[in-house]
This record gives C-alpha cells, structure tokens and sequence, in this order.
C-alpha cells in the first residue's frame, strides 16, 4: 500500500498541474472573452472619446494577463508544497512576473495618457510626453529592482539602498535626462516651447515647427523637410526665437522699404497737383493740405522763389498715398502698427519703409500679400515722378555714351 500511495503521488501532482493550467486558461478566456469584450463595447458606445484612446492601447487586455498569472501563482505553490525548494522558486518567478505585467499595463495606461494629452492639444501647453517618459523610466528601475527582489527573495529596501550609493554613476549615465528633466520644468513652467511652435535656432540650424518635445530632446521639423534634434536643456542655456507670439496673435509684420532715387524727388507742379488730387486715396489730403499751406504761406513774400514758404513734394504725397492705402487694404491688420517711415538717406537712395501687419500668418499667403502690396508700389513710382534706385547693371553702362 506504501508503494501504490508513493507511485499514485506524481500522478496526482502532474493532473493537478494540468488542472491548474487548464483553469488559469479558462479565466484568462472568461476575461478576454466577456469582461474584456463587454468593457470594450461599453467604451465604444459611450459619448467621451479619451476612453476610446485606452481600448486602442489594450490597456484591459494587459490587466486581464493577470488573472491567470494570480491564479497560478496562488495554485502552484500549493501543488509542490512538499517540494518546498520548486515551491518556492515557483511562488518567487510568479511575483516577478506580476510586477512585469503590472508595469506593462501602466506603461499601455501612460501611452493612452500621452495620446489623449497629445489630441486635446495639451502638448502645447505642457510637456506630457516628457513626464510620461520620466514615470516610464523610474517604473523601470523601480519594476527591476523589485523583480530582482523577487527572485532573491529579499527586501528591496537592500537594493534601493544600493542604488542610492550609486547615484554618483547614475547622474552621470543619465546625465542628459536628468538636464532634459529640468529643461522641460523650465520650458514648461515659462512656456518656452510647445508642440506646434515655430522655433528658429541657427547655432543648431533648427528654423521650422517643432514635431515632439521629449524628455531630452526636442525635434523640429525644418521647412526644408529636413529634422534637427535639439538637446532640451540647450533651449534654456542658448537663445533661440519661437514665433508663437506672431501665430497667437493673428498679424504678421512685413518690415521692408523701397530705396527711392534721390535725383527724383522734387516739388510738385500745379498739373501735378491737380492730377494726383484725382486718386482716389488723395481726394480728402490734397484739397486740405493745398489750403493749409495757402494759408501758411500768406505772409510769405517772394513766393516764386521755391525755397520760400510750403510747398508740396512728391515724395511726401507718395507717403501718404501708401498710409491710406494700407488702411484700405483688405489684408492688412488694422488693429496693430500701422506705419510708413522714411529712414535716414544711404548711397542707395532714400528708403521708405512699411512697418505694418497682414491678417494672415500663414506663410505662403503671408509671401503672397506682401508681393502683392510691393507689385504696386512699384508699378504706381512713375505717377509721382519717382524712381526707385537701382545699381547700374552691364546693360546700363553699355550705353554710356564717351563723350566726342
């Protein structure tokens, strides 16, 4: 009878076994199949989109990998208990395994996390991505040195203690995510840089929008298509320039003169005069500005002589020709700077230069609207007797005549 009890002993031991597996299948069925599933359509029947964003990340599915890792876990040890060496290695594996799949299924809700951040454009406003990268990072050594623990079979204070005498190694592997850490408080806490920014930074050649702000780095896409990747600290300790403040506020200035021949500036004639006063962007100025110098010049003797007294020049009624002509324009931002200026007179001509806004940041319509403004600036010199200067070319001076 001893001998049949001992022989019957792996029997029974091997059926248990493949019991136990057979049940820690079924629950793993049971879970993927009705609880999984049936949370699965509850999440797609629902008005709220963020959860939609978990279900695509199987963020269920990696918890429902812990059902038949518990069950065994719990079953096994049991099992084997009169071995107690396999017992134990068995009950020391599983709780390794559970801190595997635990961390997994975090990172699954961390990636979910960062994609609902990235959707609803909080990315802009927050670095999401980097603090996602940072948990993921300390889960890791945090989920290492438990499953190591596991399998030793000691305290994790032991090897948490280990890891404080290696700090001193570990800032210096980990050097750049640590200074990328920082960099992303700062950037975030200023709002220095967000996903979607237009940054220029020519130490590093960057000048386009930024694609993804990491936790050690910050990748921009360059309007030539081609990708800088930017240290995140870099953007604190060098200067660089973001053009959000342009985008967010609607206007984008155009900031460009036009250098007028000097030897065409001159008074304007009484033809002259009366052919301008009919442009339409001149019929208020003129007629008021011609009476205001009258009256000023009433107690002007020697008249003829055009030094004395006010007169008008073209190159002042061209100026004002552009001022009205930018308020009327559709295009033009009329709430921020509006402003014609002459600047002070160079070898080149006499430069007046448009300090104004377009009501369209986007760059192609932006290049668009300030041709067409300088088309007809361009077009319209000779209707005041102006020229705009220009360096003799090949051309010009071939046909400089000697004189005979």
């Amino acid at each position: 009878m001893g001998l049949d009890s001992q022989s019957n002993e792996p029997a029974a031991t091997w059926i248990l076994l493949f019991g136990s597996l057979i049940l820690a299948a079924i629950s793993y069925y049971i879970t993927r199949r009705f609880v999984v599933r049936g949370m699965n359509a509850v999440i797609s029947r629902s008005k709220v989109t963020w959860d939609d964003v978990f279900m695509r990340f199987h963020v269920l599915e990696r918890l429902a990998m812990l059902v038949p890792v518990i069950l065994l876990d719990s079953l096994l040890p049991l099992i084997f208990a009169e071995q107690t060496l396999l017992s134990g290695f068995i009950d020391r594996s599983f709780s390794a395994v559970l801190v595997f799949l635990i961390i997994r299924a975090v990172y699954g809700a961390l990636n979910a996390v960062n994609e609902i951040a990235d959707i609803n454009h909080i990315n802009r406003r927050l670095p999401v991505k980097s603090f996602v990268q940072l948990i993921k990072l300390f889960l890791f050594f945090i989920g290492v040195i438990l499953m190591i623990a596991a399998l030793t079979d000691e305290s994790p204070i032991i090897f948490f203690s280990g890891l404080g005498v290696a700090t001193g190694l570990v800032m210096l592997v980990f050097r750049d995510t640590i200074l990328g850490f920082v960099a992303g408080i700062q950037l975030a806490a200023n709002r220095m840089v967000s996903k979607g920014d237009w940054i220029q930074m020519d130490k590093y050649g960057a000048d386009g929008a930024v694609e993804d702000v990491t936790l050690t780095t910050v990748k921009v896409r360059n309007w030539d298509n081609t990708i800088t990747m930017i240290p995140a600290y870099a953007l604190v300790s060098d200067a660089f320039k973001n053009w959000r403040g342009m985008s967010e506020s609607g206007g984008r200035r155009i900031k460009r003169a036009v250098n007028i021949d000097v030897n065409s500036i001159k008074f304007l004639s009484e033809d002259e005069r009366n052919r301008l006063a009919k442009v339409n962007y001149l019929t208020e100025y003129l007629p008021k500005k011609f009476s205001e110098i009258t009256e000023a010049n009433q107690l002007i003797s020697n008249l003829d002589m055009p030094v004395n007294g006010r007169r008008l020049t073209n190159i002042g009624t061209f100026r004002i020709y552009l001022q009205e002509f930018l308020r009327q324009h559709p295009k033009i931002h009329k709430d921020m700077t509006l402003m014609v200026r002459q600047l002070a007179p160079t070898t080149e001509g006499l430069p007046i230069e448009l300090y104004i806004f377009t009501n369209d940041v986007r760059w192609a319509y932006y290049e668009e609207i300030q041709s067409d403004i300088f088309d007809h600036i361009f077009a319209v010199l000779p209707e005041f007797g102006l020229r705009a200067f220009q360096n003799p070319t090949g051309n010009d001076i071939r046909y400089i005549k000697p004189d005979s």
